[in-house]
């Protein structure tokens, strides 16, 4: 049924009948709103996961705030909570704006995940609660913590000798398993990432230098993920970390949600039917954005709008969800290469856990061209001072592709009379940690295609 489905979908690709496949085919930026999405209230009791699992998730990273405040110093200032400020941008909104040629948001901020510490990624969010969880579910089990406990005790002798008897396992793109990778070494576990072939050669080096081993692939993500597994399965005390489709990353993601809430409150922006919440968030194979937007949900109901973005070369999980195929058809089987400067988003098959689930939460997706991540980039610097990496600014383009929509898209999305009134937040998943090298790069490539259309609209 699955190989007829996807045949169907080929012989449309190839056909060039369908409009949304023709756009995503030639690589052209699309946006698709999702006809699924409803009412919160509606699905929320259906869901596989609950608000519950997210506090359960909070109130473990909470728990081991001792432990990163003691092992890593720069955690110290903000308890061992790690966590990303909020940027208002209104400098970049403009020159957006105008680079697209659309009215400017009247509020618009970037979630700075970008410079969450330790690693430098949103991954930090969920890879760490997925080491965490495994680390106190094995320090229970040998009678070391009951949960009441000072988790600063991680950092003892005892607990790295009890880890080093034990494995964990990722498939990455990069920012994963930098994080995986971080975390479970300091702990004292065995730690091997299978990185991608477009994985970045400094992330490798950064990694082999923390004493993790790295083995590298010739292949995409999807082909880094099943060596992975296949290791962890073959490997006694050996805990894969499964990036298509784990409930503890998921989760972990999903906490962001509620510290968002309080600096939103903070900031005194107001969030409700009239002043809706529209959220942009780079999209590898969706756990990241998947979690972050099931947070969200739980915390500010249809009042907040979620939107994915993705690269032109890699958009799968919005070819998943428009085929309704999700994990059973890749970028590939439509003809496209999987070749991103957005490494973190170079992904050729969606989680098909994330996809389902996000059928009735999520908005809309959208796709961005490389040109148009390197301009973003050297945009962002120029106008915020702020150093992302391509996959980072992939989200900012919602905003226009919202102001360019017609009454009848906005009202599907429930966002028509009150686009005006809407705080965008583009989720900057990373970039503080790339070497100034390769930073300087992007910059030079976004330049040069800034510098070119000006040229050509002078």
């Amino acid at each position: 049924m699955a190989d007829n489905a996807l045949d169907h979908w080929q012989a449309l690709a190839r056909a060039g009948t369908d409009p949304l496949l023709c756009a995503l085919t030639r690589r052209e930026a699309a946006f698709w709103v999702n006809p699924k999405r409803t009412f919160f209230e509606s699905v929320r009791d259906a869901l596989p996961l609950s608000a519950a699992d997210i506090d359960e998730a909070a109130a473990r990273l909470e728990r081991f705030a001792p432990y990163f405040a003691k092992v890593f110093p720069e955690t110290a200032a903000a308890g061992g909570i790690i966590e990303s400020p909020l940027h208002r941008a209104d400098s970049l909104a403009f020159a957006a704006a105008e680079r697209w040629k659309v009215s400017a948001p009247a509020s618009l901020w970037l979630k700075c995940d970008s410079h969450l510490p330790i690693s430098g990624s949103i991954k930090a969010r969920g890879g760490f609660h997925e080491v965490l969880l495994h680390a106190e579910t094995l320090a229970l089990e040998h009678g070391l913590i009951t949960r009441q406990d000072d988790y600063v005790c991680f950092a003892t002798p005892a607990f790295k000798t009890m880890f080093a008897h034990h494995s964990i396992v990722v498939g990455s793109t990069g920012n994963l398993g930098l994080s995986i990778g971080i975390l479970s070494a300091q702990l004292g576990f065995k730690v091997t990432v299978h990185m991608s072939a477009d994985a970045r050669p400094w992330k490798k080096v950064l990694l082999r230098e923390k004493g993790v081993q790295v083995v590298e692939h010739k292949s995409d993500y999807s082909v880094a993920v099943a060596e992975g597994r296949e290791e962890a399965l073959a490997t006694p005390r050996c805990h894969f970390v499964d990036d298509e489709d784990s409930t503890a990353l998921f989760l972990g993601y999903a906490v962001a949600a509620r510290r968002l809430e309080r600096q939103l409150e903070t900031e005194g922006i107001r969030v409700d039917a009239e002043h809706p919440l529209i959220v942009h968030l780079p999209c590898g194979v969706g756990g990241g954005p998947g979690g972050v937007a099931f947070g969200l949900k739980h915390v500010f109901g249809d009042a907040v709008h979620c939107l994915f973005a993705e690269p032109t070369s890699s958009p799968c999980m919005l070819l998943g969800m428009a085929t309704e195929l999700h994990n059973a058809i890749s970028v590939q089987d439509i003809g496209l290469d999987n070749l991103t400067c957005a490494d973190g988003l170079a992904v050729g098959r969606p989680s098909a856990f994330v996809g389902t689930l996000m059928e009735p939460l999520l908005d809309a997706l959208y796709t961005v061209s490389d040109d148009e991540l390197y301009a973003l980039v050297a945009l962002t610097q120029k106008h915020e001072k702020l150093a992302l990496e391509p996959s980072a600014v992939a989200g900012l383009p919602g905003f226009a592709h919202l102001a360019r929509a017609d009454r009848a898209t906005l009202d599907t999305l429930g966002l028509a009379g009150h686009l005006g009134h809407a705080t965008h937040l583009v989720w900057a998943t990373g970039g503080s940690m790339v070497p100034e090298e390769e930073m300087t790069g992007y910059l030079e490539k976004g330049r040069a295609l800034l510098k070119t259309v000006e040229s050509s609209t002078a």
